[in-house]
């Protein structure tokens, strides 16, 4: 392929804000599994669900997808709630949370594909909103609107996450449960309590994820399982419950499937993610920011 300079800048702004949309999908994961060493590999399962609601309201009364994801991501906050009730009386009270507990979350990862695929089928879904098929253009760079909003909501939303684990009581002793939850009962806190509500913010953000998905793309059920391993790829480059980590990783990732995809084809920028998975955990396990 001819080199541009053209299509080099625009490759670095695709992947970065393809790495925004990567950092909302993955943010979850970094809180569940990072902070709370809960392997929730049913998380792109919820960001599809959050797809399909996103859709179905988008396409009775026209509402933009991610103004749906925000309305009603305290009913995904309240669905994380649940869950971890059950996962914590069922596994994690027994002391059976590692085998047991990652087949659990299997089975609500297989649950919600099939509720989803009976209900919908397997067609694809796409919602339209006013920046669908708008592209600002400057020079020769392209910013196509539905990545640029997604990208701008993600951000916002980390930012707000970042300073609720950074400057809050809850933030600090979410960070120090997974580390010595006896001292957190010595000040008067509930390390379970604070381990469901951590791991209810992290279901939510799954639902705002699964609106930018679909303002990006057309989604299907089975689309999810994608995301399984992209997801990880990002923590685990960031470094296990590091927000900052996860943020970086997540452009890394994006900026090199963007290249990928630009200068050797589409079809090899889902492999990028594995093998930087796979260059992580053989070259730096703890991640570029991991404690």
């Amino acid at each position: 392929m001819e080199f541009s300079s053209g299509l080099f800048l625009n490759a670095i702004i695709a992947g970065l804000l393809l790495g925004g949309f990567y950092a909302a999908v993955s943010v979850g994961i970094s809180i569940s599994f990072g902070m709370l060493d809960v392997v929730n590999i049913a998380h792109p399962g919820f960001i599809i669900l959050g797809s399909y609601i996103a859709y179905i309201v988008n396409s009775l009364f026209g509402f933009d997808p991610i103004v749906v994801a925000l309305a009603l991501s305290p009913l995904f906050f309240l669905l994380g709630m649940a869950l971890y009730r059950i996962y914590y009386v069922c596994f994690e009270m027994r002391g059976q949370d590692s085998l047991r507990g990652l087949a659990f979350f299997f089975g609500i990862l297989f649950i919600t594909e099939v509720t989803l695929i009976l209900t919908f089928g397997v067609d694809y879904r796409t919602v339209q909103t006013i920046y669908s098929d708008t592209t600002w253009r400057l020079g020769e760079l392209d910013f196509p609107l539905r990545l640029v909003v997604p990208f701008a909501v993600s951000m916002l939303m980390l930012a707000g996450l970042h300073l609720l684990f950074t400057r809050t009581f809850f933030g600090r002793a979410v960070l120090a449960v997974a580390q010595d939850q006896l001292a957190l009962r010595l000040m008067g806190v509930d390390p379970i309590r604070i381990k469901t509500f951590a791991f209810a913010l992290s279901i939510a953000t799954a639902g705002v994820a699964g609106a930018f998905l679909i303002v990006i793309q057309p989604v299907e059920p089975s689309i999810g399982r994608e995301y399984i391993g992209l997801a990880f790829a990002v923590c685990v480059l960031g470094g296990l419950g590091s927000l900052t980590g996860t943020l970086v990783g997540a452009f890394v990732l994006g900026l090199a499937e963007s290249f990928t995809a630009t200068f050797f084809g589409p079809s090899w920028a889902p492999a990028v993610s594995f093998g930087l998975l796979l260059l992580a955990l053989a070259f730096r396990p703890a991640g570029l920011f991991g404690r």
